[in-house]
C-alpha cells in the first residue's frame, strides 16, 4: 500500500512516517514547514534538536534501506494538493497537517476534493481531537450517541463543545468529512486522539537525525512535557488552578499502532467511522504527582488559571475500538517518567525557561480581539492541549 503522510514533518507526522517504511508500506510525506516557522517567530525550539525534512529523509534511507518521496508544500495551494495526490496516487491520507483554523479547513477541504476526483477509494485517516467534544457532564461515546426524542429515536453525531478555536476547527472538519462520505461516497476514519506523550518510537531512536520534537513552550507544549522539563531543571511543576482538568492520554507509540491499525481496517465507501483514541485518564494534579514522584519529590504549586475551562469536571470516555481492532496499549508509568526525565536533562542546556511561563491569556481583550483574523503563533497559542 501506499500512504501518504500530510504534515510528515512534525511531531508525529514524522514518526508515524518512519513506522510506516518501517512496516513496509511505500510512504510519501508533505509539509510547508508552518511548524518550523512559528519556532522561529517565537524565539522556542524543541528541546531535542531535530533534523531538516531533507536531512531526515536521507538519514532514513541509510539506516533503513528506505526511501521516504517528500512533497514540499501547502494544503491551501489547491493546485499542489490535486498534483501530489495526483502523481503519489496513495490507498491511505494520513492528515497530520493541522494548526489554524484557516489552515485546517481550507486545507482539508482541498484534499477532499482531490480525493473525490482523482479516487474516491482512498481512505482518509484524520487525526481528530478528544477536544472537540469539551467536557459535557454525561459519557462521551465514540463519535455518535443513541437519542430517543418524543418518542423517537435515532443515532446522531455526539454534541460537540470545543473548548478552543483550534479544536473548533477540528469540528469544522469532522463535519467536512462527514458531509462528504454521505454525499460523494468517500470513505474515512476520524482518530479523536487524547493528549500524545513521549518522544522516543523504535524508528526515531536509531540515529540522532531521526528524532521527533519534544515541546514545552506555552503555546505547543503539553502539560507532561512541561512538567518533566520543569522537574529536569530543577524547577516547581507550576498547575493551572485546581488541577482537576481531566483528559485522556497515550504514548505516541500507541498512537503510530493506531494510525495502523485504521490503515489495514479501512472505512466502507461512504462510511465516516469515529474512534476515540487514547489509553487513559489524568488530571493535570494527578500528573503532577506521578512526575514529581518520579523525579524525587519536586515541588508542585497552583498558579491562576490563563485559560477558560473548567477546573474540575466530570469525565468518562469510551475508547473501546481500537482495542477491539487489536491495539496493545503502552500506560504510563515510572519507566517511561525516567525515560522523559533523561531526555530532559540530557538537553537541558537549549531550555529557554521563559517559554514554560504561562503568557497567553484566553480571556477578551482590546489587543487580542483585533489579532482574531490572523493565523498567528500568538492566536494558536489558545488553540493548543496544553
Amino acid at each position: 500500500m501506499r500512504i501518504l503522510v500530510l504534515g510528515g514533518d512534525g511531531y508525529l507526522g514524522w514518526p508515524t512516517a518512519l513506522h510506516l517504511s518501517r512496516a513496509g508500506y511505500e510512504v510519501g510525506v508533505a509539509d510547508n514547514f508552518a511548524r518550523r516557522g512559528y519556532d522561529l517567530e517565537m524565539g522556542v525550539d524543541s528541546l531535542v534538536p531535530i533534523a531538516s525534512l531533507h536531512q531526515r529523509v536521507d538519514c532514513w534511507e541509510d539506516v533503513s534501506g528506505k526511501r521516504l518521496e517528500a512533497f514540499i508544500g501547502d494544503l491551501t495551494d489547491e493546485s499542489f494538493v490535486y498534483d501530489m495526490v495526483g502523481s503519489f496516487r496513495p490507498d491511505a491520507v494520513v492528515h497530520f497537517a493541522e494548526h489554524t483554523q484557516v489552515n485546517n479547513v481550507v486545507g482539508t477541504l482541498n484534499v477532499l476534493y482531490a480525493i473525490a476526483e482523482i479516487d474516491p477509494s482512498i481512505h482518509l485517516v484524520k487525526l481528530g481531537t478528544m477536544g472537540e467534544y469539551g467536557t459535557p457532564n454525561i459519557d462521551i461515546e465514540e463519535g455518535y450517541i443513541e437519542i430517543t426524542h418524543r418518542g423517537r429515536t435515532d443515532v446522531l453525531p455526539f454534541p460537540k463543545q470545543p473548548g478552543s478555536f483550534y479544536h473548533l476547527s477540528k469540528v469544522h472538519d469532522s463535519h467536512n468529512i462527514a458531509f462528504c462520505c454521505r454525499a460523494w461516497g468517500l470513505r474515512s476514519t476520524d482518530l479523536n486522539q487524547g493528549v500524545v506523550y513521549g518522544q522516543s518510537t523504535p524508528e526515531t531512536t536509531l540515529h540522532p537525525d531521526l528524532a521527533t520534537r519534544f515541546d514545552y513552550d506555552a503555546v505547543f507544549g503539553t502539560v507532561l512535557n512541561r512538567f518533566v522539563i520543569q522537574a529536569a531543571a530543577g524547577e516547581p511543576l507550576t498547575v493551572y488552578g485546581k488541577g482537576g482538568q481531566t483528559r485522556g492520554f497515550l504514548d505516541i507509540r500507541d498512537t503510530l499502532a493506531c494510525i495502523e491499525l485504521a490503515i489495514r481496517h479501512p472505512a466502507k465507501a461512504g462510511e465516516f467511522r469515529v474512534f476515540n483514541q487514547f489509553t487513559e485518564s489524568f488530571s493535570v494534579s494527578e500528573l503532577a504527582q506521578m512526575v514529581s514522584d518520579a523525579a524525587g519529590g519536586a515541588e508542585i504549586v497552583h498558579l491562576e488559571d490563563p485559560r477558560v475551562e473548567a477546573e474540575e469536571h466530570y469525565y468518562r470516555a469510551a475508547h473501546t475500538k481500537l482495542l477491539d481492532l487489536g491495539l496493545m496499549p503502552f500506560l504510563l508509568g515510572d519507566e517511561l517518567l525516567a525515560d522523559l526525565l533523561s531526555i530532559a536533562r540530557s538537553h537541558i542546556g537549549r531550555l529557554e525557561r521563559g517559554a514554560l511561563e504561562p503568557k497567553v491569556r484566553w480571556r477578551s481583550t482590546s489587543s487580542t480581539i483585533t489579532r482574531r483574523g490572523r493565523s498567528k503563533p500568538e492566536e494558536s497559542s489558545a488553540e493548543r492541549p496544553v
